[in-house]
């Protein structure tokens, strides 16, 4: 009666990823984006792009980011201990693992996935980054005031 659900993975997405960072690679350092990244590999630092820019960065499942991550559409398989700004989309595939403030416009988790963090919606998809971090900062304001 009921179907296993196919498993989604990056590699099936129609996504067009310009820049990779393999498995191997360890970044330390702050990257601007101009393209969308796959993150296989360790970044240290955080990762931007423009607010009009419709740049995806995708964390692998062997990906970890440490420190905050603000684009268009952001996809996360692996590790990220820092905030996500996604204007427009934001997914957590089943085993990744978040430890920060979630800003998104629209959002998929898939069972197992664990986010430990404030999630709040962006008002419109056109929300710009600085209006998604002050959503999270004055949530975390009254929240320290409680």
């Amino acid at each position: 009666m009921f179907e296993k659900l196919k498993e989604k993975s990056f590699v099936s997405s129609q996504e067009r990823f310009d820049t990779l960072i393999g498995q191997t690679t360890t970044i330390h350092g702050r990257l601007v984006l101009l393209d969308s990244v796959r993150i296989d590999g360790k970044v240290l630092g955080n990762i931007e792009s423009a607010a009009g820019n419709k740049i995806t960065v995708a964390i692998g499942s062997s990906g970890e980011v440490t420190g905050d991550i603000t684009a268009h559409r952001i996809m996360v398989a692996g590790k990220v201990d820092g905030n996500i700004y996604a204007a427009e989309r934001v997914e957590f595939h089943k085993d990744s693992v978040v430890n920060g403030d979630i800003s998104y416009g629209s959002i998929a988790v898939e069972h197992g996935a664990r986010l430990l963090g404030l999630v709040i919606q962006n008002k419109t998809a056109s929300d710009s980054a600085s209006g998604a971090k002050a959503a999270i900062q004055n949530a975390q304001v009254a929240k320290e005031k409680r």
